[in-house]
């Protein structure tokens, strides 16, 4: 898998488009128009924050969303300073993220970690994606799907059931865990799904924590070699 993170900080992020086309190495894809009952416990409900507008999702499309734990990234810290760009920005920001040593860092702990891999299989076995990559790391985390049902309600399952679930873990019922607001990026084209693709499961090797993606335990790149 080509190497993607020193091209990440230059890639320039043109206005979104659909890509639709069925891509061969997702780990799963759901079959389209899927019902479900209203009364399974299951059953997706979107809430509408009032405090944003909601993030503009064409469907068919891939989509690379990024997710960070409540208060690992100073608000003091962001914007960055002289990063105009969303690719520039982005890349700084992750880069904060994988390298610093303040801040929340639940997600390094196994049985954190292992929820949140969980949670993102259920979305799987729900049929609410297809999943092309994702990596969890200490204090954030990198996803690479296409969606089924609305993104944003999507999004909005994923970190509730995660927070939720991680909070009764760790004792802290009732306080934030993950940050609001999300990064987000609609994938052009094939290309540059999988340069997106080798950019997320590479990240444990450019932080430090692998030698190879395949030897990161909470990554599709582990799930893929085992």
């Amino acid at each position: 898998m080509a190497h993607a993170s020193a091209c990440w900080s230059e890639l320039q992020l043109a206005p979104p488009r659909p890509w639709a086309e069925a891509h061969g190495s997702t780990l799963k894809r759901a079959p389209q128009n899927v019902e479900r009952e209203s009364g399974s416990a299951e059953h997706l409900v979107c809430r509408m924050s009032r405090r944003r507008l909601p993030h503009i999702y064409p469907e068919g499309g891939w989509l690379f969303v990024t997710w960070h734990l409540h208060g690992s990234l100073p608000r003091a810290l962001y914007p960055p300073p002289g990063k105009r760009s969303a690719g520039k920005a982005f890349a700084w920001i992750d880069r904060y993220l994988d390298t610093t040593r303040l801040g929340p860092a639940f997600l390094q702990q196994p049985e954190v970690a292992g929820l949140v891999v969980a949670a993102l299989r259920r979305g799987l076995d729900l049929e609410l994606y297809d999943l092309r990559a994702f990596v969890v790391m200490s204090n954030h985390v990198h996803v690479l799907f296409r969606p089924h049902r609305p993104a944003g309600c999507v999004l909005q399952w994923l970190k509730g059931t995660t927070a939720r679930g991680a909070n009764q873990m760790l004792a802290r019922t009732g306080r934030p865990f993950w940050q609001r607001e999300s990064y987000d990026h609609w994938v052009r084209d094939g290309h540059e799904l999988e340069r997106i693709a080798a950019y997320i499961e590479n990240n444990p090797v450019q932080a430090g924590l692998a030698v190879e993606s395949s030897q990161y335990r909470w990554s599709s790149a582990w799930e893929a070699a085992n």
